[in-house]
C-alpha cells in the first residue's frame, strides 16, 4: 500500500525552514510552559483539597479518592473526543479551548462551596479535569513535534519540569488560602457551608487566571505543525503497520503512563494524611501541607538533571534506575517510622520527576504518521490517576494507610520492566 506520509512541519516551511523555524519553535516552547506550570498547579492543588473536603464532609479515604477518580476519569471520556477536536481545530484553538473550559471547572467551585454539597464539587473537578485533559492532548504531542525525535525525550522532560514547579508552588498557595484559612474558620464556625467556603476565592482567582491566558493564547502567533495525509483508502501504512496500536512498545507504553499516574498522584493524595499520623510526624494539615512541596520540588529538580543526562545515557536506562529506587524509598517508608519514613517518601518525588515524559517519548518513537494516535493513547492511559489512588484508598480503609503504599511499588515494578525491555522499538 503507497503512503503519503507527510512529516511535522511548521506553517513556514519550505527551503526556508532554517533559522525562522527553529526561532518559532523557542517562542512556542517558551509560550507552552505557562500551560504546563498551571496544569501542573491545579492538579497539585486536589492533594491540598482531599484533606480539607475529608473534613468538611467527614470521609472515608474511599469517598475522598472520588476526587482523583473524577478529576483523572476526565482523562478516559474526554481524551478521544480531544484528539479528534484538537485534529479539527489545531493545537493552538485547542489549547484555548481546553483553557476556557478549565476556567469554567474553577468558577464552578463557587456555586459547590455556596451549596456545601460534595457532589457539585466533584462536578465542578470534572469539568475543570476536562478542559485540562485538552491541554494535555494538544500540547504534549504538539512540543514532541517541535523538533527532532532525538532529542523529544529531553524536550518534554524540560517543559515538564515547569509541570512540576507548578506542582511546587501550590501546596503554599493551598495550605495558606485553604488549609489554613479553614482552621480559623473551624474555630469559628463548625458547620460545614463555612468551612467549604473557603476554597472560593483560590479557585477564582484560578479561574481569572485560566481566562486571561485563554485570550493571551488567542493572540499569539504559534507556528502550525501540518498533519499527517492519508492516502485514497483513509489508512497511512507506515512499516507495515497501520495502527499505533500494532506497536508494542506504545502499548506497553500506555500501561506505563498508567502505572505512573497512578503511583504519583495515589503518593501525594495520601502525604497530608501520612505525615498526619502519630507514628510518622503528627503534623496537622496546614504543616504536612508544606512538605508536599519537598515531593513535588524534588520532581522539579529531577527534569531539570533529566533532560541534560538524558542526552548522554539511554533513556531506557534513566527511566529503570528512577523506578528502581522510587520502589526501594516507599518499601522504606512503609516499614520504617517517625522522620525515616517522612523523609523516604518525600524523596520519591525526586525519582518520579522524568518518568511521565520519558515514558510518553519512548512509547512515541518511530510511530510516524500514527504519532498523534499514539499520543490520544497515551493521554487516555492517564486514568490511572483515577484508578489507583482509589484502590490504594480502599485498601488504607482495609488495612492502614502505611501498608497501602505496597500498591505503587507494583506499578515501580513495571515501569523498571517497561525502562529495561518494553520500550524496544
Amino acid at each position: 500500500m503507497a503512503s503519503s506520509y507527510s512529516p511535522a512541519t511548521t506553517s513556514n516551511s519550505g527551503a526556508a525552514a532554517g533559522s525562522d523555524s527553529q526561532g518559532s519553535y523557542r517562542f512556542a516552547l517558551v509560550s507552552l510552559t505557562s500551560l504546563f506550570f498551571m496544569w501542573g498547579f491545579i492538579t497539585c492543588l486536589n492533594d491540598i483539597l482531599i484533606p480539607h473536603l475529608k473534613a468538611v464532609f467527614s470521609l472515608s479515604y474511599t469517598e475522598a479518592m472520588l476526587i482523583q477518580f473524577c478529576f483523572f476519569g476526565a482523562y478516559f471520556l474526554v481524551s478521544i473526543p480531544a484528539g479528534k477536536l484538537v485534529k479539527r481545530l489545531g493545537y493552538q484553538k485547542g489549547i484555548v479551548t481546553g483553557l476556557v473550559i478549565a476556567s469554567l471547572g474553577c468558577a464552578l467551585f463557587y456555586p459547590a462551596a455556596e451549596f456545601a454539597t460534595y457532589g457539585l464539587f466533584l462536578g465542578a473537578l470534572f469539568v475543570l479535569a476536562s478542559g485540562i485533559t485538552l491541554l494535555q492532548v494538544a500540547a504534549n504531542p504538539y512540543v514532541n513535534a517541535m523538533g527532532s525525535s532525538e532529542t523529544a525525550s529531553s524536550r518534554l522532560n524540560l517543559t515538564q519540569a515547569f509541570n512540576a514547579l507548578g506542582t511546587t508552588v501550590a501546596p503554599f498557595f493551598g495550605a495558606v488560602l485553604i488549609l489554613s484559612v479553614a482552621s480559623s474558620a473551624a474555630s469559628e464556625l463548625v458547620h460545614a457551608q463555612a468551612e467549604a467556603e473557603v476554597v472560593k476565592l483560590p479557585y477564582l482567582l484560578l479561574s481569572g487566571l485560566l481566562a486571561t491566558l485563554a485570550l493571551v493564547f488567542a493572540k499569539l502567533k504559534l507556528p502550525k505543525i501540518e498533519t499527517h495525509i492519508a492516502d485514497d483508502t483513509g489508512q497511512i501504512s507506515y512499516k507495515g503497520k497501520t495502527s499505533a496500536l500494532q506497536s508494542t512498545h506504545l502499548v506497553l507504553g500506555a500501561v506505563g503512563i498508567f502505572v505512573y499516574v497512578g503511583a504519583e498522584v495515589s503518593i501525594g493524595s495520601f502525604l497530608v494524611n501520612f505525615l498526619g499520623e502519630s507514628h510518622i510526624a503528627g503534623l496537622k494539615e496546614a504543616d504536612a501541607a508544606h512538605y508536599i512541596a519537598y515531593y513535588w520540588g524534588g520532581a522539579m529538580i529531577g527534569r531539570f538533571i533529566g533532560s541534560v543526562v538524558m542526552q548522554k545515557v539511554e533513556a531506557g536506562k534513566v527511566l529503570a534506575f528512577n523506578a528502581l529506587m522510587a520502589a526501594l524509598l516507599i518499601a522504606v517508608a512503609m516499614t520504617s517510622t517517625g522522620s525515616v519514613a517522612m523523609w523516604a517518601i518525600l524523596a520519591v518525588g525526586l525519582f518520579n520527576s522524568i518518568m511521565f515524559p520519558t515514558i510518553f517519548s519512548l512509547a512515541l518513537r518511530d510511530l510516524g504518521p500514527h504519532t498523534s494516535q499514539g499520543s490520544g493513547i497515551l493521554c487516555l492511559a492517564i486514568v490511572g490517576g483515577a484508578i489507583l489512588p482509589l484502590l490504594q484508598g480502599v485498601t488504607a480503609d482495609a488495612i492502614g494507610i502505611q501498608q497501602a503504599f505496597f500498591l505503587p511499588i507494583i506499578c515501580y515494578g513495571f515501569i523498571l520492566f517497561y525502562g529495561i525491555k518494553g520500550s524496544k522499538t
